[in-house]
């Protein structure tokens, strides 16, 4: 993870971050509009995320009700070299979800399939079970120390340093 990268470099790193994580944590909105947290294995694909959950999370209720959720995708504690300076991308998103039988729900769990294994064609028939697209509007994505930046436009394309101020003190 170099530093000398040019923005379009950081950007490229920050869809290969994201894209090679095989579950994501999950901030979700709870019926009394209290956050959430929770996590499941997820799916990108053509610039959307993907969920594929049981009705026995509380997650699923949450985003049943609520179509918005916060995406959070970290560097392993493990192979963090500095724990408070982790690699990540948070990304605030816009949730729908995808109908049983429709062509679309078909394909997304094929290639869900392709990337968590055998176990997705076990869980395919469970009704409780829901498919959520989650379509991200904006994100912030951390590299190290002063190396944090503003992600947003169509698809995520576009991408901001946030230098306009340091870590100075409050006086």
């Amino acid at each position: 993870m170099g530093s000398n990268l040019s923005m379009d470099e950081v950007l490229l790193e920050f869809h290969e971050f994201t894209g090679s994580k095989k579950s994501v944590v999950l901030g979700t909105v709870g019926g009394d509009g209290s956050p959430e947290a929770s996590y499941a294995p997820v799916l990108k694909l053509n610039n959307r995320f993907y969920i594929y959950v049981s009705e026995l999370s509380k997650h699923t209720e949450n985003l049943l009700n609520h179509l918005q959720a916060s995406l959070l995708f970290i560097e392993d504690e493990m192979k963090s070299k500095q724990i408070f300076a982790r690699q990540r991308a948070t990304i605030k998103t816009h949730v729908k979800e995808i109908q049983r039988g429709k062509e679309a729900w078909e394909k997304i769990l094929d290639a869900m399939q392709g990337k968590h294994g055998g176990l997705i064609e076990m869980l395919k028939p469970l009704d409780d079970f829901h498919l959520f697209e989650i379509t991200p509007i904006e994100a912030s994505y951390v590299r190290g120390f002063a190396q944090a930046y503003k992600v947003t436009g169509t698809n995520l394309s576009e991408i901001t340093h946030k230098n306009d101020r340091g870590h100075g003190s409050k006086q």
